[in-house]
């Protein structure tokens, strides 16, 4: 085990870890606010000097700004945080002995057996640092014994890229910054759009959903939105006439069986002439197989896609110096009217600190009897 001090040897090494011990505070309700939980949680701290720590959390798929995070945040707690870079898996189970609670990240499908095993080894509960689920299968861990929750973090973060995606996507913005990167610096021969003089459909209404809706008010376009729980103001349409009628379409509902290929070919063809898919939302989301022959005809203006099906073990690694397995990826990239980022828009100060502070006082409230799921 090494010091706490000894950060940058120990994160290099995927199955090492450290721990630190700290003060307790308490946690804040699951549903309170992001800023509201941020000043709580200043307050609680500033109370916190002379209590022993109470609990252990082993944190998995920790990134150096997670790590940075969960020791700076720890103390507030009263939490001993074991930290790994790897993923959890059966291989590194041990690191969880001990301890009740795991936080996991998004990035790496967590199989059964491994459930089973953390399980086996006392588990009881795993706050994943991610809005969706679909990562992990929910029934077997129940089956097992295990209670699932995941995290809320600042809509804003999404909210925030889906918008530069949508002005980037029917501005031209990936052929302009291209011609431009070598120095042809003539008009694009197709003119952009303005968001005012469009309709913008928003499937799935919830915090992020909302938080686009409230943003595209302020550009003055039509919104129309599809949802089966209607959350916020908006044109709610059945989703067959939210295709039919929008200009561009943007993803926010979870990923689930029934919403996978929610646009699939059927629907596609369904949208207007020229129209774009945003999706910020799920890769599986969309049929990427329906997708590539919509946009390569002109059939659909184009898409800008933050997520996409198979990204697994692409996003975030760096694939510079060897070959993407990935065809469809390959192509998306190659087209003028497409643009790729790596499942970044969440990827904000503000959100990995929400999430960080939101993955231990989860687990925190699923220790004092307070289960949520």
């Amino acid at each position: 085990m090494l010091p706490a001090g000894n950060i940058s040897s120990a994160y290099r090494k995927p199955h090492t870890c450290w721990q630190h011990h700290a003060a307790l505070t308490g946690g804040m309700p699951y549903s309170e606010p992001a800023r509201t939980a941020a000043r709580r949680t200043r307050s609680l701290a500033s109370s916190s000097s002379s209590a022993v720590p109470t609990m252990g959390i082993t944190i998995y798929g920790c990134g150096h700004d997670e790590a940075v995070l969960f020791r700076e945040m720890a103390p507030r707690f009263g939490v001993m945080p074991t930290i790994t870079e790897a993923a959890v898996s059966e291989a590194n189970i041990e690191l969880a002995f001990g301890n009740r609670c795991i936080s996991v990240g998004h990035k790496t499908q967590i199989t059964n057996s491994t459930l089973l095993a953390l399980s086996q080894l006392g588990v009881t509960y795993i706050s994943t640092r991610s809005i969706g689920y679909n990562h992990i299968n929910l029934k077997y861990a129940e089956s097992v014994g295990m209670t699932v929750g995941n995290v809320a973090y600042s809509p804003d973060s999404v909210a925030d890229y889906t918008l530069m995606l949508m002005l980037m996507a029917v501005r031209n913005a990936k052929s302009i910054i291209r011609r431009a990167d070598i120095h042809d610096y003539r008009l694009n021969e197709l003119r952009g759009k303005e968001l005012r003089d469009l309709t913008i459909g928003v499937i799935g209404t919830g915090r992020i959903g909302a938080a686009v809706v409230d943003r595209l008010r302020g550009f003055g376009c039509r919104i129309l939105a599809y949802d089966n729980r209607p959350k916020t103001a908006a044109d709610y349409l059945p989703l067959d006439e939210l295709l039919q009628r929008s200009d561009i379409v943007t993803l926010h509902t979870p990923l689930n069986a029934d919403t996978r290929h929610l646009l699939n070919r059927q629907r596609i063809e369904q949208m207007k002439h020229g129209a774009f898919i945003i999706n910020t939302g799920r890769g599986s989301l969309l049929d990427t197989e329906a997708l590539i022959p919509a946009l390569e005809s002109g059939r659909l203006g184009g898409a800008a896609l933050d997520v996409l099906e198979g990204e697994e073990g692409i996003f975030y690694a760096d694939c510079r110096n060897k070959p993407i397995q990935s065809k469809p990826l390959l192509r998306l990239q190659e087209l003028p009217n497409v643009l790729i980022s790596p499942h970044t828009a969440y990827y904000t100060d503000h959100a990995l600190s929400d999430t960080v502070e939101n993955s231990i006082t989860n687990c925190l409230k699923f220790e004092s009897g307070n289960q949520h799921g």
